[in-house]
């Protein structure tokens, strides 16, 4: 292991003495504000009529614009968050990861009810936050048993599990705080300049936004006779 990946490793370590509350329940709280909408934030469920209604009905295209839009976000995000460097990480980094979790949860949400999946329903929530921690962690988390099964059969599920939420919720609170001090705080730390933070932040937030996007996308597959979306999640 490089200088890099130890200086993310122990930085990730401390993550939760920074932000104790980063927990299952903040996980929980992103996903409903992002499904449910709060303020000037609309519903997820509402988001994705409009982009379908722009693009005269086509899931498809709607689905690219949707990742499209999230990715945008999450740079511009990933970016202000981080360009103040080592001087302000202990607010910042939880501000980043707050933001991260609600842009994708709402991302992977507004592409789940395209698809003609019900976002209320907690199977769906689950997979939701499962496609959040993209394939490479599933199927890491499928192989130790850690996980019953991916995202759309977590979706598909002919019943719900209690026990899962809790677990699940975990596990995404993990990967979030790893994911954004193990590929951000160690670049910061071993240049230290404040702007390189920033820049760093945008690319890395960005490009896993986009890859979760293309994960979810093929994960979340239309649903026979999902009506979501009026019915029209099924012309894809």
């Amino acid at each position: 292991m490089g200088i890099k990946q130890k200086l993310g490793s122990a930085a990730a370590a401390q993550v939760p003495a920074v932000a104790p509350r980063l927990t299952s329940n903040f996980v929980r709280q992103a996903l409903a504000r992002a499904v449910d909408g709060v303020g000037p934030l609309k519903p997820a469920s509402v988001t994705a009529q409009q982009v379908l209604d722009e693009h005269d009905g086509d899931v498809e295209a709607a689905v690219k614009a949707v990742i499209e839009k999230h990715v945008r976000l999450a740079g511009a995000q990933g970016f202000l968050t981080n360009i103040g460097g080592l001087v302000t990480v202990a607010v910042t980094i939880p501000a980043n990861i707050t933001g991260l979790a609600v842009i994708q949860c709402r991302m992977i949400a507004t592409l789940a009810h395209l698809r003609g999946y019900d976002l209320a329903d907690p199977r769906v929530r689950n997979a939701i936050l499962a496609c959040l921690m993209g394939p490479a962690e599933v199927d890491r988390m499928l192989k130790k048993k850690r996980l019953p099964a991916p995202p759309m059969a977590l979706a598909t599920a002919p019943h719900h599990d209690p026990e899962l939420d809790l677990k699940i919720s975990n596990e995404v609170a993990t990967d979030l705080i790893s994911r954004v001090v193990g590929k951000r705080l160690a670049v910061t730390i071993g240049r230290r300049v404040p702007v390189v933070g920033g820049a760093v932040g945008l690319t890395a937030d960005g490009m896993s936004t986009w890859k979760i996007g293309r994960y979810a996308a093929k994960e979340l597959r239309p649903r026979p006779g999902g009506s979501a979306t009026g019915g029209s999640a099924q012309k894809a």
